[in-house]
This record gives structure tokens, sequence and C-alpha cells, in this order.
């Protein structure tokens, strides 16, 4: 073993009580420690609740959709029939989509309105998990039922079995002059979600409901696709503009969500940077540590330069033990974060009845559970820049280490 690592080891420990580590050098380990460790369970949570989000939002929006130019798309059967030639194309289901108007007993509320086909829906969508009343079933063609988001029924103040008039934009010319069409609708249904832009504006019908209210005939909006991976919907809307035949556009989640997902991404960037400056004071606080050291250790210095070793052995000295602390650090803070990052759906509920609090209350807060998703791409990313940041601040301390001059280290001793 080189003697620079035997005695960059043997610096690490105390001089007095046989301490393994000194009190500086603790300090310095659980300054590094505590920064790795918050920095790794923040970036879980924030990507646990980016996932929860995105499954949510993907729950009730598609993968990739299909609309016609005009805003009517012709011949879906064949339009879904070579979507899925596309080996990555998973389900498709038609949808007739809409601006409408509610009204009860003078409560007007306006909403978007998505003619379905049930048994379609559940291919491209979770719709069925979001139901907190009634069935996605009972939407039966002719029967005019609808399912309402439940913010949209508190405010309109309907329950299920209650009636509704809708009041399509889409008016009919009669010699008075164009006449709105209106249609009584029976609530067979309350689905929630839990995003507000859905609870509170969206409403369900069945298809053949939609193309009779709507005058489209057999003419749909647009074709909804599923696809095997929803990080690869860009790529495949790519290449199915080369497969369909057809005046159609082609959207995928990212850009019907951009500005969403957009910010998501950009506060986690940012939280990255905020909690990174945690691991660069650990970092400075290390510089302290191996800066006093070489103070307390000048005569030692003095003493190997006199017997031979050559400044880059005393400057690697230094950096062993410098290095050490900051390792050691490190994996204390991976193995805790981690560790947190695994095991947060216990912990928090724990602290939460220690505290007597909810951090997320069910009233506030859509999402009420702390979720979190520990990606190991993270982990990586957050121990090179800690390592990186630990080595950095071994090397002042350790170039000012092999410039001490052995006669003026030596003089008083």
């Amino acid at each position: 073993m080189p003697y620079e690592l035997l005695i960059g080891l043997r610096y690490t420990r105390a001089k007095r009580r046989n301490h393994f580590i000194s009190f500086i050098s603790m300090i310095s380990m659980l300054g590094i420690a505590l920064g790795v460790a918050a920095l790794i369970v923040v970036l879980s949570v924030m990507n646990g609740f980016q996932k929860e989000l995105r499954t949510r939002i993907l729950g009730v929006a598609s993968h990739i959709q299909i609309t016609g130019m005009s805003g009517e798309l012709d011949n879906w059967p064949e339009i879904a029939r070579q979507a899925g030639q596309h080996p990555a194309v998973r389900a498709a289901a038609p949808f007739v989509q809409s601006q409408g108007m509610f009204t009860v007993e003078g409560d007007v509320k306006g909403a978007l309105i998505r003619g379905i086909l049930p048994d379609q829906e559940d291919t491209v969508a979770d719709f069925r998990k979001t139901i907190v009343s009634g069935s996605l079933d009972d939407l039966r063609p002719g029967e005019f039922g609808v399912i309402l988001g439940s913010d949209l029924a508190r405010s309109l103040r309907v329950f299920t079995g209650d009636k509704v008039t809708l009041i399509a934009p889409q008016g009919t010319v009669t010699p008075a002059g164009v006449v709105p069409r209106v249609r009584s609708f029976r609530v067979v249904g309350i689905f929630e979600v839990g995003m507000y832009e859905y609870d509170a504006g969206l409403a369900l019908i069945h298809l053949a409901d939609a193309q009779r209210l709507y005058q489209l005939g057999d003419r749909v909006s647009g074709v909804r696709l599923k696809v095997e991976d929803l990080f690869a919907a860009p790529r495949i809307a790519r290449e199915l503009a080369g497969l369909i035949n057809a005046d159609a556009y082609l959207q995928d989640w990212t850009k019907s969500h951009a500005n969403f997902f957009r910010a998501v991404q950009i506060e986690k960037t940012m939280m990255f940077i905020i909690l990174s400056l945690i691991v660069a004071v650990a970092a400075f606080n290390l510089v302290s540590t191996l800066v006093m050291a070489v103070t307390d250790k000048q005569a030692d210095i003095a003493i190997l330069r006199t017997l031979g070793a050559r400044p880059a052995s005393i400057m690697a000295v230094f950096v062993v033990q410098g290095a050490l602390v900051g390792f050691v650090g490190l994996g204390l803070g991976v193995l805790g974060g981690v560790a947190l990052a695994l095991n947060i759906d216990v912990v928090v509920p724990a602290l939460e009845r220690l505290l007597g609090i909810h951090f997320l209350a069910k009233d506030v807060y859509y999402i009420s559970d702390l979720p979190s998703d520990l990606q190991w791409g993270d982990v990586w990313g957050v121990t090179v820049i800690a390592f990186v940041l630990s080595l950095l601040a071994t090397l002042y301390p350790s170039w000012r280490a092999a410039r001490v001059n052995p006669a003026e280290a030596l003089r008083y001793e």
C-alpha cells in the first residue's frame, strides 16, 4: 500500500481519546450525508408527484390523438385499422368532442362534451377507475345518459339519477332564426380524476348520442390511441403520419399538456440546483477541515519532506484524507436517502401520527399522500456531483500542504 494512502488514513483518525474520526471530520461527513440524503429524497418525491399527475392526466387524455383537419373525421374504423398496423399501438377508440352548456334550475355551467364508446374507451383510458357513483356501462345509445366530473356535478348541485339540460352551441335554422339545440340528459354517473381541469369541465355521453346531438351522422371528431411506451409517443406519432391515409392531425400527450409537464420538469431542475447547494456547503466545510489539518500537521509535513517526500506525495496524503471523509459521508447519505425514499409511505404517516397533523390534507390537495418514485439515474447523478465536489474541496488545502517550507515549519519545533 502506498505510504501516501497509509498516512492519509492515519490522519483521518483523532489524536485524543482514540476516536475513530475527529469531531471536525465528523461534522463534515454528516453535512455531506445530510445533503445527499435530502437531495435523493426530494428528487424521488418530485418524481412521484410527476408520475402521479401523469397517470391521472393520461387516465383521461390519450397517448396519441388523431383529429380531422375540419374537426370531423370520416370512416374512423379504417383510420383506426391503419393506425393499428404500427406495432407499438395497443388500442384505438373513436370520440366526439365539442362544447356544451348545462343548465339546472337556473344554474348554468359550460363544459367539454365527449362522446365515447364505453367498451372501447376502456382500452385507451382509465375512466372506469375514476367513477365514484354510477357506472360507465350505464352510457347506452339512445338513452341520453351523462357522466359528470365531480366538481361539475357539485356546481350544478346534481346527483346520480337527476336530470340536466344540455344546450349545444350548434343551432338549428328555423324561420324564426337559429335556435340552439337543447336536450335533456339523465346523470348516470360521476367521476373524479383528481385534476380540476377535468373534474370541473368534462362530461361523458355515448358516442351515438353525441353524433345525434351535434348532427354528425357517422362522423366522429377523432380517434384516440394507446401505445406501449408513452414516452415514445412523439416518435410513434411521427411514424403514424406515414401510415394514415387521411387529412388528419396527430397530437401526442406531450404536446397537449406541454406547458404543464415543462413546468414540472423546470421545477424539478431548480430544486435539484438549490438542494445541490447543501452538498456544496458541506464541501466547503470539508475545505476548512483540511486547512485546519494542514496547519496542525505542518511539522509532520516538514519531516516527510526532509525524508524525501515529494510535494505531489504530500498533496496526495491530504487528498486521501479529504476523499475518505467525503466518500464515507456520501455512502451514508446514499444509503439513508435511498432507504427513506423507498419507505416514505411508511415514514410520513408515522410522523403525521406522532405530530398529530396531516401534511397534505384531503380537503385541500388532490394528492393527499406523499408519493415517491426512486430513479437510480437521479441517485447516480447525485453521487457523482457530491463526489466531485468533495474531491474539488481537497485541492486547495492539499496544494497548500505541498507548499510548506520544511525549514520554516521546523524552526520553532
